[in-house]
């Protein structure tokens, strides 16, 4: 499968008080198309600044980043990002933030695609409500249904369940696994969340301690739909934790 994203020694330094901060280097990562990667690591490690570089809204001081082969200078319409502090135009009604970003569409047009990934969605009925009749859940879907609206390669997504209790993340990463079956995309996942990461990626990326390397790169073999309870699920959960620097507290572990 050919790479989509490739990254070769990426670094990063801030001025902090004045003084520089490293906070990613000697990053080298190939992404492949359709894949699905997740980006874990202690927080402060750099993980929302590097998925910031891959996407283009910050440049790298040292190594560059390529999509299909092309040096990423900015943000591109190839890739949309999906964040935890929410994006809704809280003045538009739902199918109003899904066809914000497809002017380039007839109308009628632009009413079918909104129509189609509120289905996709499960927010069937609830095209004319705003935003403040939601609930936090069905925010979250009319984000990542306008997402998906814009018909883009590749999503970034930083922490984007972040703000929602337990049940509603579970039940949203299974709607984001059942879409990405039907409508495959290249996607890069930050989380601090070492469960959700293995619940939906192909891959897991470790980042170090500040500044952020990648310590280990742990391909997930177990097939979708995946049991988060199975015995294998949370060997591999119990070993991303340690190398996390984090005790193990499963019964039976070492």
């Amino acid at each position: 499968m050919a790479d989509r994203i490739r990254i070769k020694d990426v670094a990063k330094t801030f001025l902090t008080r004045g003084r520089p901060l490293l906070v990613v280097e000697g990053i080298d990562l190939a992404v492949a198309e359709t894949e699905f990667v997740a980006l874990v690591g202690p927080s402060g490690c750099g993980k929302t600044t590097l998925l910031n570089i891959i996407a283009g809204f910050e440049a790298p001081d040292r190594g560059e980043v390529s999509v299909d082969g092309m040096p990423v200078t900015g943000p591109s319409r190839t890739g949309i990002v999906i964040s935890q502090l929410g994006s809704v135009f809280p003045w538009l009604t739902v199918a109003g933030n899904l066809t914000f970003g497809l002017g380039d569409l007839p109308r009628a047009e632009r009413a079918r695609v909104a129509r189609h990934y509120l289905a996709v969605v499960g927010l069937q009925g609830f095209e004319h409500a705003f935003p403040s009749e939601l609930s936090g859940g069905m925010l979250k879907r009319v984000e990542v249904a306008r997402a998906l609206a814009v018909r883009p390669e590749i999503l970034y997504m930083d922490e984007p369940f972040a703000a929602l209790d337990a049940l509603t993340r579970l039940r949203l990463r299974l709607e984001l696994r059942r879409i990405l079956a039907e409508e495959p995309r290249t996607c890069v996942l930050v989380t601090h969340d070492v469960e959700e990461a293995i619940h939906l990626a192909d891959r897991i990326v470790v980042l170090s301690a500040r500044p952020g390397r990648i310590q280990d790169v742990v391909d997930i073999p177990f097939p979708h739909p995946r049991r988060l309870s199975s015995l294998e699920v949370v060997a591999l959960k119990d070993r991303i934790l340690r190398e996390l620097g984090v005790e193990a507290l499963t019964s039976g572990a070492d």
